[in-house]
């Protein structure tokens, strides 16, 4: 079996490693409809506690075509993470393409109101990964 690809990045002590996977029983490639899924892991590797507000996204497909997504959390949560906590979840984009790739930012704060980015790494989508 392949190794899956993998991007990783670190911003302010906070870790963040996406594994993205194409779905071919999910996608229609007649009719341009490129599925695929993601899993993300946040990793706190500092001493202090955030909480992860708000996620924005910038997905670029292969003909040309860009989405930005904006909203609260990730997958319907907005997770405290204590000094040494991960958290993992699994999403999915679907591309007009078969390839692209989408990158972005969390954004967090902390119990004293400092709010921070944290970059997620851009990734590629593809079909057929290289």
């Amino acid at each position: 079996m392949p190794l899956r690809p993998f991007y990783y990045k670190e911003t302010r002590g906070f870790r963040i490693s996406v594994y993205p996977e194409y779905l071919p029983d999910d996608s229609d490639e007649q009719q341009g409809r490129f599925v695929f899924s993601y899993e993300v892991r946040i990793e706190n590797c500092t001493r202090q506690s955030a909480q992860l507000m708000t996620r924005h996204w910038d997905i670029v497909d292969d003909i040309g075509e860009q989405y930005v997504v904006d909203g609260d959390g990730v997958v319907g949560q907005q997770p405290v993470m204590q000094s040494g906590d991960v958290h993992e979840y699994r999403s999915f984009c679907v591309l007009k393409s078969p390839r692209g790739s989408m990158g972005g930012y969390y954004t967090f704060v902390r119990a004293d109101g400092d709010s921070f980015d944290v970059q997620i790494p851009t990734f590629i989508l593809a079909v057929r990964p290289e």
